[in-house]
C-alpha cells in the first residue's frame, strides 16, 4: 500500500533530529517566535503528571464545550492516527492543514534541528492560530519543565498523580520527577495539584514559583468516595465552596474529573455543577478502560503502562462482573519498569499473551517480557511475532464471559483497536 503525504512527512520527522527525545525548549521556541506564534492568548490549561492526563483533559474538554466554547486540545501520543493529536472543537485535524503546518515549520526553522514531538506541538500552534478556538488545553508530553508544550505560559497549570516513569529522563524518585512537572507552574496563576500525597518538592516549587491560587486535593478540593458513587467539592474563582452532584464510579477516576472541574472554574469559565453526570458521561478518552464486546468476550483496553496504573486497571477489573478467565494481550516499551507491571498486576490473569512489535524500536521484545512473567512465576505465557496475532491467540481459546484485556503502552493498545474493530464490523454485518 502506497503510504499517504502525510504518512510520507511523518516518517521524515523521525529522521531529521539525531535522537528521538531530546528535551529543552530553546529550539521550539525560537522557531514559535520567528513564526509568531507565541505568546499564545488565554486561556490555557496545560496538564503534566505521570498518570490521569488524557481523563483529565478529556473531561475539560467535555466541560468546555458545555458551556459553548469551541476548543482546542493538543494531547500525545495518538493511538490509531496521528490527526488525533490535534482536535478543534472535537474534531482532529484533517491530513492536508497538518501537512501545510509541517511545511510551514520546516521553511521557517531553517537549520534548527527539531524532534518529532517538537514539530508536532509546534503544528499545533500553527493550527490553533488558524481555528482561533475560545480555550486550549494542553498536554504535557514528558515532563514539563523542559518539555516543548511548556513554551507556552498556561493560565492554569493542573498536576495529575506523579509516579515512577521515564526516570532515565525525569530522574528515579518521585520528589525528582514532581520537580520536573512543577516547571509548568506559572508565578501568580493558579495551579491545580491533584496528587492524593504530593511530594515535598512540589509543595517547594508552587511556593517558589509563587503560582496563586495553589489548590490541593484532598486540602483545597476534594473526593469523597462511597460504594459505587463518589461527590466532590471545589472551589470558584472567587473562593467560593461548590459542592459537585454525586456521579457513579466508572472508567474516569474521580481524582482527574474533579481535578479537571477545579481547573476549569479557575479559568472563569461557567461550570453547570448540576449538568456534571452527563457531561462527564459524554467525555471521550479512547483506549482508557475501553470497553468492547465482540462474540460473547468482553474486552478491556488501557494504556497502563507503569506499575501505578497497572495498580489502578487492576482496582477496575475487581469491580467489573467478570465471573470466569481474565486473560492479558500485553506488549510494552523497553524503558518501561516491566518488572513492576508484572508485580502490580499480581495474579490478576488466568494467562498471558506477550508480543513483540517488529515496527517499533523502542517496544521490549517477547522474549524478555516472557521471562519477567515466567521469573514471577507466570506459566501460562504466549509469545506471538506482533500484536495482532497475540489477539488472535487470546481468541482462539476465549469463551464466552471470558475478560480480554489489552494493555502496556499506545501501540499495543492502537493495534489490538485496528483488530477488534474489524471483528465488531464482521460481527455486525453478519
Amino acid at each position: 500500500m502506497t503510504k499517504s503525504a502525510l504518512d510520507q512527512w511523518l516518517q521524515r520527522l523521525e529522521t531529521i533530529h539525531p535522537r528521538n527525545i531530546e528535551l529543552g525548549l530553546e529550539r521550539s521556541s525560537e522557531v514559535a517566535r520567528s513564526m509568531g506564534l507565541l505568546p499564545v492568548a488565554p486561556p490555557v490549561v496545560t496538564v503534566a503528571g505521570t498518570n490521569g492526563k488524557g481523563s483529565t483533559i478529556a473531561v475539560l474538554e467535555a466541560l468546555a464545550g458545555a458551556a459553548g466554547l469551541r476548543c482546542g486540545v493538543y494531547t500525545s501520543p495518538h493511538l490509531q492516527e496521528f490527526n488525533e493529536r490535534i482536535r478543534i472543537a472535537g474534531v482532529p485535524v484533517n491530513d492536508r492543514e497538518l501537512i501545510d503546518a509541517f511545511s510551514s515549520i520546516d521553511s521557517a526553522r531553517g537549520d534548527i534541528s527539531l524532534t518529532y514531538f517538537e514539530f508536532a506541538t509546534l503544528a499545533a500552534l500553527v493550527l490553533f492560530r488558524a481555528h482561533q478556538p475560545d480555550i486550549l488545553l494542553l498536554e504535557v508530553g514528558l515532563g514539563g519543565r523542559l518539555d516543548a508544550v511548556n513554551i507556552v505560559d498556561a493560565t492554569v497549570a493542573v498536576i495529575t498523580s506523579i509516579d515512577l516513569d521515564h526516570q532515565d529522563w525525569l530522574g528515579d524518585t518521585r520528589e525528582k520527577i514532581a520537580l520536573e512537572k512543577a516547571g509548568i507552574l506559572r508565578t501568580g496563576r493558579p495551579a491545580v495539584i491533584a496528587d492524593r500525597e504530593p511530594p515535598a518538592t512540589l509543595r517547594s516549587a508552587v511556593q517558589q514559583v509563587g503560582a496563586q491560587p495553589a489548590l490541593f486535593l484532598g486540602e483545597d478540593f476534594w473526593v469523597v468516595e462511597d460504594g459505587a458513587q463518589w461527590h466532590g467539592q471545589v472551589v470558584d474563582g472567587r473562593g467560593n465552596t461548590v459542592e459537585l452532584p454525586a456521579l457513579e464510579l466508572g472508567s474516569l477516576l474521580p481524582d482527574n474529573i474533579c481535578a479537571a472541574v477545579q481547573a476549569m472554574l479557575l479559568t472563569d469559565v461557567a461550570v453547570n455543577v448540576a449538568r456534571l453526570p452527563q457531561i462527564v458521561a459524554g467525555a471521550s478518552l479512547h483506549g482508557r478502560r475501553e470497553h468492547r464486546q465482540i462474540a460473547g468476550v468482553d474486552y478491556i483496553l488501557d494504556v497502563a503502562h507503569n506499575p501505578a496504573a497497572v495498580n489502578k486497571l487492576v482496582e477496575y477489573i475487581s469491580l467489573t462482573n467478570c465471573n470466569k478467565r481474565i486473560i492479558a494481550i500485553f506488549s510494552v516499551m523497553a524503558d518501561k519498569d516491566i518488572a513492576g507491571i508484572v508485580a502490580a498486576a499480581g495474579e490478576q490473569f488466568d494467562a498471558w499473551f506477550i508480543a513483540d512489535q517488529p515496527d517499533n524500536a523502542r517496544a521490549a521484545s517477547a522474549e524478555t517480557v516472557a521471562a519477567i512473567l515466567r521469573q514471577a512465576g507466570q506459566s501460562m505465557v504466549s509469545s506471538s511475532k506482533n500484536v495482532k496475532q497475540a489477539v488472535r491467540r487470546a481468541q482462539s481459546i476465549a469463551s464466552q464471559g471470558d475478560t480480554l484485556v489489552v494493555f502496556g503502552s499506545f501501540s499495543t493498545v492502537g493495534t489490538a483497536m485496528h483488530v477488534l474493530d474489524k471483528d465488531l464490523s464482521k460481527q455486525k454485518a453478519s
